[in-house]
Parts: structure tokens; sequence; C-alpha cells
């Protein structure tokens, strides 16, 4: 990959328990765009900077083997210690050398990765690996992301806010990839046949010490902590106590609902 992070153990543990599950919205979407342009069997997807695994086991039920690769072997390590269906497995590798023979993969995909890619040698590999008509589909979340709790939620949204601006001098450039929707990314494909869905919303139920434990596990708090850690923890622990001031609870176990907002970008191989 063209950008390694994510590959301290603590930072990887942090991605495990605190990043989102595969969901629902996305996977389908994913599923009948497969469908639509490929059909069935489906034999083979291989998940791309799959990080802790979630959304590589997500797949497991849809297709004969999975296997999620990340070029950290401390997420491989985190991947493994997750009890997961038996068609799953993991490896250590970069998204521009697949390991995989010309033409036996049905799907590629990727979920808050792309960014982190080198575009044109990455879709070199997915053209060499996909069967034709095989697809590739790279999805991620906006942010900043919305907080809801009775009626406070605006109060709530806007300290997400403001503790995203707090963090946007220790992020990558290439995380302005996300706040642009992936636009760059998009025109990158070079499959002729490829497609967005932007506006997909999807909420979860999630504690105060979740949300704070997300922020934890974001590539540029751990650039602000490795830079300033007594600033960043600090920065961290004001964002917590504001959220249950606002809420008007003690116990970071409180509550919220979290909404997000997410976008994919969809492709398919020529025959």
């Amino acid at each position: 990959m063209a950008s390694r992070l994510f590959e301290e153990q603590e930072h990887a543990a942090l991605y495990q328990k605190y990043r989102l599950p595969s969901h629902s919205q996305i996977l389908n979407l994913v599923l009948d765009y497969l469908q639509r342009k490929k059909g069935k069997p489906f034999r083979l997807a291989v998940d791309i900077g799959c990080g802790s695994g979630q959304s590589t086991r997500g797949l497991a039920s849809y297709f004969e083997r999975v296997v999620g690769i990340d070029v950290s072997g401390a997420q491989i390590e985190e991947a493994r210690k997750v009890d997961g269906p038996e068609n799953v497995s993991y490896r250590q590798g970069l998204a521009e050398e697949l390991e995989f023979e010309d033409g036996s993969v049905d799907l590629v995909t990727a979920g808050a990765a792309t960014h982190w890619f080198d575009m044109e040698k990455f879709m070199k590999e997915v053209e060499r690996v996909l069967k034709p008509r095989g697809c590739v589909a790279l999805y991620c979340c906006q942010v900043p992301f919305e907080l809801h709790y009775n009626d406070c939620s605006e109060q709530l949204t806007q300290i997400v806010q403001e503790m995203f601006k707090t963090l946007a001098p220790y992020m990558s450039e290439r995380c302005q990839m996300v706040r642009n929707k992936y636009k760059e990314i998009f025109d990158a494909i070079t499959f002729p046949d490829k497609e967005r869905v932007d506006n997909i919303r999807f909420k979860q139920q999630a504690s105060v010490s979740w949300v704070k434990g997300f922020f934890e596990s974001l590539s540029y708090y751990q650039t602000f902590q490795e830079k300033d850690p007594e600033c960043a923890k600090a920065s961290i622990e004001r964002m917590e106590q504001n959220f249950l001031q606002a809420v008007g609870v003690t116990s970071s176990e409180a509550v919220l609902e979290v909404k997000w907002t997410a976008f994919c970008l969809l492709a398919s191989k020529p025959e």
C-alpha cells in the first residue's frame, strides 16, 4: 500500500474493539451489484485493508471462500483472534501486490481503506485477478458523524465537529479523499462500467466510551498522540466530559445513537 499506518499492536487492538462492523445496507448493495453484473456462483471474495476483519467476516455467508488482506501484521493478528467462519482466512499483504491467480476472484472490496492505496497499481492488480464481469466495491463512511440523545442531539454533534477540528492538523492528505467522498478514487477506476452510490444511511447504539474509543482508533488521533501525548489525552478526555455534561449523566456507558452516512464506488471488469 502507498501508506502504512495502523501497524502498532495497541492501535490494532483499538481498531478491533471500536471500528464499525459490516453493515447490511452496504453489503446488500455490493452483493446486488455483483449479482447483476456477474451472477453466481460467488466463489472468492477478497477484502483488502481488512484491518481486524469486521467487514471480512460479513462476507462469509455469501462466498465459498473469503480472504482478508492487510499490510499490518498486528491487524492480521487481531483478526485471527476472533472466532469466525471456517471459510474466512487472513494474510498480510499489499493492495498493489495481490497473490491470487489471474481471473480467479469474483469480488474485491475495501472498506475505509482505499485512500491509502496507490490507485494506479491497485487497479492493475484488480484487473488482473478479477474474473470477467467480476466486481470491485470501495466504500467509506463520511465524517463528521451525528450523535443523538433526547433533545441535546445538536449539542452532541457540535462536540463531534469540534473534535474533528482539533484533529484536522494531524490528518493525512489522503484522509482528505474521504471528505471529498472518493472523487479522485472514482476518477482513477479504469473500468468504464462504474457507478457511485451516495447517502447510504445507517445508525447504531453506542456508549460514550465507544465513541471515545472510535476517535482514539483514528489514524490522525494516533498521529496527534505521538506528537503531543498530553494534549491528545486532554482533548479526548475533554470531549468525553462534554458528552456527559450535555447528556446529564456521569457514566460513560450512557448509550447514544450514532448516525452515519456512507458512500460506495462500484465497478465491473469487462468481459
